[in-house]
């Protein structure tokens, strides 16, 4: 209606003006569809790996091997799940790695963010140089720090428990840090002077004014933390012995060690049936977080 209204205004051919209008909608619809025809695309190829593993899992064992393969299972098996959740004791790993991540995930989330806390809002001599010291650590591998922490944790009597797992989240991560500072460093300075007048302390400005200002972000590290603690195989694998211990990461591998062995009629159904298992929780923690993490996400790093 506007275009019409400045052709009548201008004296211009309302007829070319309708097509030209008719033209612009057109290549919008086309754009629009190419952009979600894209987006299909690309989600289908990021589902396929997950899309063939649930199908997997469903098969019976001569139909994996078939060429050319078949992306759904002729014969349905859902005792494939049953199976593979009783070969190993998936149950007591979930239990474990249930302990072991919210442990850790509680320790990340509170030591970063008072580190953060310090970096960000706190005056004091040096401060920046410290900063830089911390993001320093985060180019050591992890590779140069396990023997030496084995070594330690082994003379301190440790070994074969979570401790070594969990205790060293308790004492903040560089990239934890760094993206808390950062978020925080986004929340207006007025908000702590105005409550250092009235008398709050440092520790109170924290717990009652940064940390409820800061939700999108600590779940952003809280899930980043739970998401690696769930899918941490090589810690694990170090510092526990105790096969009542292990975590699901342990579980699936010991599966597929002695899978075979167990059950030779089924072993890629029973295995592709435990994977699908131990993925499934951290797809719907994402989905019930995803805008808040996608949020975190987005305001870390607005500030330097």
């Amino acid at each position: 209606m506007a275009e019409l209204t400045v052709a009548r205004r201008y004296r211009l051919d309302p007829e070319a003006v309708r097509a030209r209008l008719r033209r612009r909608r057109t290549l919008d619809l086309v754009r629009k569809g190419g952009r979600t025809l894209i987006t299909f695309a690309l989600g289908f190829l990021f589902l396929m790996p997950f899309i063939w593993m649930f199908a997997t899992s469903l098969k019976i064992d001569p139909e994996v091997y078939r060429v050319p393969p078949t992306w759904l299972p002729r014969v349905v098996r859902w005792e494939n799940y049953s199976e593979a959740m009783t070969y190993e004791p998936f149950g007591l790993y979930f239990v474990n790695t249930l302990k072991y991540g919210l442990s850790a995930t509680v320790g990340a989330v509170l030591s970063s963010a008072l580190c953060a806390y310090g970096f960000s809002r706190v005056q004091w001599k040096g401060r920046d140089t410290v900063f830089w010291v911390v993001l320093s650590t985060m180019m050591i591998p992890g590779q140069v720090r396990m023997i030496p922490l084995f070594l330690i944790f082994k003379r301190i009597g440790w070994l074969d428990t979570y401790l070594p797992l969990v205790i060293p989240s308790y004492l903040g991560s560089a990239y934890f840090i760094f993206m808390m500072r950062q978020f925080f460093m986004t929340i207006p300075t007025e908000l702590s002077d105005a409550a250092r007048i009235d008398g709050c302390s440092e520790l109170g400005i924290f717990f009652r004014i940064i940390l409820p200002l800061s939700r999108s972000a600590l779940v952003v590290v809280g899930l980043f933390r739970f998401m690696d603690a769930w899918n941490d195989y090589m810690g694990p694998l170090i510092y526990l012995r105790d096969i009542d211990k292990y975590t699901v990461a342990m579980g699936l591998q010991h599966l597929r060690q002695y899978g075979q062995a167990a059950s030779p009629e089924q072993y890629w159904p029973h295995l592709m049936a435990a994977a699908s298992v131990v993925t499934v929780p951290i797809v719907i923690m994402y989905f019930f977080t995803q805008r808040t993490f996608v949020e975190g996400i987005a305001l870390t790093g607005v500030k330097g």
